[in-house]
């Protein structure tokens, strides 16, 4: 369980951006996950400082540097000012610290803890997170570099960009500047050498399986002397990377070849802060302080002389815990956030603790061991402190008859106790003879029959559904929620939203409208809600000038949801007729078939005579009809002949001949 609250703890720190000033380590600078820039004392471990950027939510740092001792201040945003005695500019100059402040956004904020204000911003350099921040020598120019991919030399004096080129084809993590101010490091993945006056790549490094974190100078001169030095050729830099437990030491050789590191420190886990002594003599070794993601300090110390195959190990590692004072309690690691080495290279700084509580002490080192364990009781410390600090809350005294009015729902107020006086708590002690009252005993004494209690006038008690949807609604407790919108009581519902706070009306919009998208049967009760907060409330929603982004998605919500409306009605109508006909038709299947034969047939014999009859009377006048015709044919034929003999010549006068033929 220990270690696993200093994971947490370790973890916590790991987020947090710090560096100490380049004064003889006289402030330390830390900037947590709540966005706050707080510079410490590192003598007294006092806080100095405490900046609030206007964007430190949406416009988080990113990272810190702190200017290099000497050179001119960047400009005031305030303007021109008076001009100066000798004597006030000298003080200013000795008294200079500007941080170097870089954003998720692109800018970088100038902030200057003398004056304790923000001096300037740099924008239109970078369009997406800054990762890393590097003053020049000269304190008028400074590099910058970001996910963009690009790198970017800034003008503090004119807050303008200088010169802006691409780094890499993926994001710039990291920079470091050579020690003669010509070249610079730059560093993704891979690692680049540029010729800050051309602005093109000098030597290529291998680099790292993932992105670098730090980059930093180890040497100022070659360790060969017998060779001319051109400002670069032969010294060693140092460099690592996120999730890599391995740190690299690279030199930059005149041969454009070897591209690999020459040796590698190990270490336990990621390393969060690195801290070293420069190496200016051939034989004076590189000291090197390490902070790891897990909370523990490992020292290093070696002579930098060539290629090292394997690599090498801590002298020391530093660990602090508290002490187990009780025989239960077991001692708790601390993580340390930061360390750094002083002036005289033998004791080191260590910042450790919480984020927001730093603890600073110096601590001089002893290498003749390979693990220390520093015990230190924290909370004895920070109690300490607080003791010390001088509290400006007055509490005010409150009479019998004041009435005080406490934050919360309108019309619901709290008793206030006055403060009793130390007789009164005398006499409020229990007796040695006296009974002390069992648990059981006070529980029933503070139960409320709720039967009993009643409201004037008859109406609902909507009291209590107002105060659990304001704490449900700050809370976002879901438990709560539930409990109050999914009653179906219509007056319930107008009596509440009508008693409810105004500034509760649009979280309680935001949470109707999420429940809104769930299934069918939560959406039909929010229905409910939504009229009553419409319909009580449009004026002050009307009043509201970002009203029509704020109710966009339920705008958007029930315009998909009516637009469905018509196809489903049609859908509906459709398929109430086939369900119609089906059932009829099975309806019509159940019913058994009726025998429509004729049980009884009845004949009548009239009048089957009758139709004889008629019969008869027909067929007589077809027979005379039928010798008429033969009669009218006959006559027709004599006729033809007669007109036939005429034409032949043929004479009736013979009356010889006509017997003749009769």
């Amino acid at each position: 369980m220990a270690a696993a609250a200093c994971g947490g703890e370790a973890a916590a720190a790991a987020a947090a951006l710090c560096a100490f000033s380049p004064r003889d380590r006289r402030f330390f600078a830390i900037s947590g996950p709540d966005g706050r820039l707080r510079v410490w004392e590192t003598a007294n471990s006092r806080l100095q400082q405490e900046y609030v950027p206007s964007a430190h939510l949406s416009a988080a740092c990113t990272c810190l540097a702190w200017a290099p001792p000497g050179g001119r201040p960047p400009p005031s945003k305030d303007g021109p000012q008076r001009k100066k005695r000798k004597s006030e500019v000298a003080e200013v100059d000795k008294q200079l610290d500007i941080l170097a402040i870089g954003t998720a956004v692109g800018s970088i904020l100038l902030y200057s803890t003398v004056k304790g204000e923000l001096q300037s911003k740099l924008d239109g350099g970078h369009d997406n997170k800054v990762n890393c921040v590097r003053w020049h020598q000269d304190n008028c120019c400074l590099y910058s570099c970001s996910d963009d991919k690009h790198i970017v030399e800034w003008n503090t004096q004119t807050c303008k960009v200088k010169c802006k080129w691409k780094g890499d084809n993926s994001s710039v993590t990291s920079l470091c500047i050579s020690p003669d101010g010509k070249m610079l490091l730059s560093a993704g993945r891979t690692i680049k050498l540029w010729d800050l006056e051309t602005k093109e790549v000098y030597r290529h490094f291998t680099g790292h399986a993932t992105s670098v974190s730090s980059l930093m100078f180890t040497t100022v001169k070659p360790m060969n002397e017998n060779k001319p030095f051109d400002g670069i050729t032969g010294l060693y830099f140092l460099s690592g990377a996120i999730h890599d437990r391995l740190l690299s030491v690279w030199q930059i050789r005149s041969d454009r070849k070897e591209k690999n590191a020459v040796m590698s420190f190990t270490v336990t886990d990621e390393p969060t802060f690195i801290d070293l002594t420069v190496s200016e003599v051939k034989e004076e070794p590189v000291k090197l302080a390490v902070v790891c993601r897990d909370g523990q300090l490992h020292l290093f110390e070696h002579i930098l002389n060539g290629y090292c195959k394997k690599p090498l190990t801590s002298n020391c590692t530093i660990q602090i815990a508290t002490p187990g004072n009780d025989g239960d309690s077991t001692p708790k690691p601390v993580p340390v956030l930061a360390a750094a080495f002083c002036s005289d290279k033998q004791s080191l700084l260590l910042v450790y603790g919480n984020v927001l509580q730093p603890i600073i002490e110096k601590v001089s080192l002893n290498t003749t061991e390979s693990h220390i364990c520093l015990i230190r009781d924290i909370q004895k410390v920070l109690s300490l402190k607080t003791d010390v600090a001088v509290t400006k809350v007055k509490t005010p005294v409150v009479n019998s008859d004041t009435k005080v009015l406490v934050p919360g729902v309108p019309g619901h107020s709290t008793a206030v106790k006055t403060p009793s006086s130390g007789k009164e708590k005398k006499k409020n002690k229990r007796k040695p003879g006296e009974t002390e009252e069992s648990i059981e005993e006070r529980l029933g004494a503070l139960d409320i029959d709720v039967s009993k209690v009643k409201t004037p006038g008859g109406l609902p008690q909507t009291d209590s559904f107002v105060v659990l949807l304001v704490q449900g609604l700050e809370s976002n407790d879901a438990e709560i929620l539930n409990r109050v919108l999914n009653t179906r009581k219509e007056h319930v519902i107008k009596n509440t939203v009508a008693r409810m706070p105004i500034h509760a009306v649009i979280p309680l919009l935001h949470e109707l409208t999420k429940r809104l998208q769930g299934n069918p049967y939560s959406a039909s009760l929010m229905v409910r809600w939504l009229k009553s907060v419409f319909t009580l409330h449009a004026s002050y929603l009307s009043t509201l000038p970002d009203l029509i982004p704020q109710l966009g998605m339920l705008y958007q919500l029930m315009e998909s949801r009516v637009k469905t409306l018509q196809k489903l009605s049609r859908l509906h109508g459709r398929l109430f007729i086939l369900v119609t006909q089906v059932a009829a038709s099975e309806a019509v299947q159940d019913v058994t078939e009726v025998n429509q034969t004729a049980k009884l047939v009845y004949e009548d014999e009239s009048s089957e005579e009758e139709g004889s009859d008629d019969e008869m009377i027909a067929d007589k006048d077809s027979d005379e009809n039928w010798e008429e015709d033969e009669e009218k044919e006959e006559q027709s034929d004599e006729q033809d002949m007669t007109v036939e003999k005429e034409i032949n010549g043929d004479s009736d006068l013979d009356p010889e001949n006509e017997s003749e033929e009769e």
